[in-house]
């Protein structure tokens, strides 16, 4: 009885240390340079990315600016669309440059697989992803496994929440972060082979 009373203990005295470490095992290191495009990954949707476009856009990092939206069964996807445009129009963004993508498993992989394609037809040689806090490292990996082989360089930039450091304090901040963790080995050790 004592020794998980002592576990508990012990891993409640280091939390900010293993939650900290966590996080940055979930996070890409931010890789900004000059590109030819940024890519906000919208999958889902968060004006927080179209807000970090809008800033590294004003700051010269990259002219154009890319959406993947989903187009399903309809290629005229209003909706995706609409949100997009809206968020975009929110963030001060004067335009961007939608890319149809049809959802399916593993859509993150998928979704880049059909990116590439339009980014090879638009002739783009580099991209920084700009992309949410604990997706992030999936993001660059996934990204970089696909878009490197048409020669496509890939830079990430992770968008934070308002507390980022505080996932612990609720339960839904944990789920998420475990939820990323999952994902996060799934895609290393399965689908990116």
């Amino acid at each position: 009885m004592a020794l998980p009373l002592l576990l508990v203990l012990i891993l409640y005295v280091t939390r900010g240390f293993w939650t900290a470490k966590i996080s940055e095992s979930l996070t890409c290191q931010e890789q900004i340079e000059p590109s030819d495009a940024l890519l906000i990954e919208n999958f889902d949707p968060d004006y927080l990315l179209f807000e970090r476009a809008a800033a590294l856009q004003n700051a010269g990092i990259a002219a154009r600016i890319f959406v993947p939206v989903e187009a399903g069964r309809d290629p005229t996807n209003t909706v995706s669309k609409g949100i997009a445009d809206v968020m975009a129009g929110v963030a001060h963004i004067p335009s961007i440059e939608l890319i149809p993508f049809e959802k399916a498993e593993p859509i993150s992989l998928n979704a880049a697989k059909q990116i590439r394609g339009f980014l090879t037809r638009q002739h783009v040689k580099s991209v920084v992803v700009v992309t949410s806090d604990y997706r992030s490292r999936r993001s660059l990996l996934v990204y970089h496994a696909v878009l490197s082989s048409a020669g496509i360089r890939v830079g990430c930039a992770p968008v934070f929440g308002p507390n980022p450091a505080n996932w612990t304090g609720t339960w839904h901040g944990i789920q998420a972060v475990a939820l990323q963790f999952v994902k996060l080995q799934y895609y290393r050790f399965y689908v990116l082979l």
